[in-house]
């Protein structure tokens, strides 16, 4: 008889430890972690702490995601707040790269408004490509440029479309040196709540 089949009477015939009780006590398991033979009470209970310690893991993982959450959000709100006190063009597009810089240290940001500085075919075909924010690990297209000097130690991008109304206001760009900053695949939330709130910020002062 195989093992599989053993396990399936088992499971199909509850019944039979409690037909056979002398069994359970005369069962002799190996301790998972060797040296000695344990009894099958044992091993459940080894068993039942084993999942305890996974699940308060799984538990302090939640709490460390939801505290992280919570932190960001914060600093969402506090960089909203901060972009709505500029009262011109000018003043906002200059305040856009501090505040990323001071309130999420963002080490490298570039703001480019199609309004001033009209993109490559191939950046607006990319920008308006995007559903949503993306990430890379290299520069797209030709922004690499907008970073000067600066673009030959910069491994992880993130690119933020910008739009209102329906149209394509330009392109916000988080840069870092460290290449897990933004990566191919990581979430987006947060950074669609930037990207939806400097929209917001620019459009009254934008032409079409």
């Amino acid at each position: 008889m195989r093992a599989e089949e053993v396990a399936l009477y088992l499971q199909n015939n509850p019944q039979f430890f409690e037909e056979h009780v002398e069994t359970l006590t005369q069962i002799q398991l190996p301790h998972p972690h060797g040296g000695r033979t344990i009894s099958l009470s044992e091993r459940q209970l080894l068993a039942l702490r084993e999942k305890n310690k996974e699940l308060e893991k799984t538990l302090r993982d939640m709490i460390a995601f939801a505290k992280e959450n919570d932190a960001l959000q914060h600093k969402v709100h506090e960089f909203v707040i901060a972009l709505f006190a500029a009262r011109d063009l000018d003043t906002l597009q200059e305040s856009i790269p501090h505040l990323l810089g001071d309130i999420f240290a963002i080490p490298h940001v570039a703001l480019h408004l199609w309004q001033s500085n009209p993109p490559s075919a191939e950046m607006l075909a990319f920008t308006d490509a995007q559903v949503q924010p993306v990430c890379l690990h290299h520069a797209a297209h030709d922004t690499a440029s907008w970073f000067a000097e600066r673009a030959a130690q910069l491994h992880s991008y993130a690119y933020l479309p910008l739009r209102a109304d329906g149209k394509t206001l330009g392109m916000l760009v988080m840069a870092s040196e460290d290449k897990q900053r933004f990566y191919p695949g990581m979430g987006t939330v947060f950074l669609q709540r930037i990207a939806d709130s400097v929209s917001s910020a620019l459009h009254p002062f934008l032409e079409y």
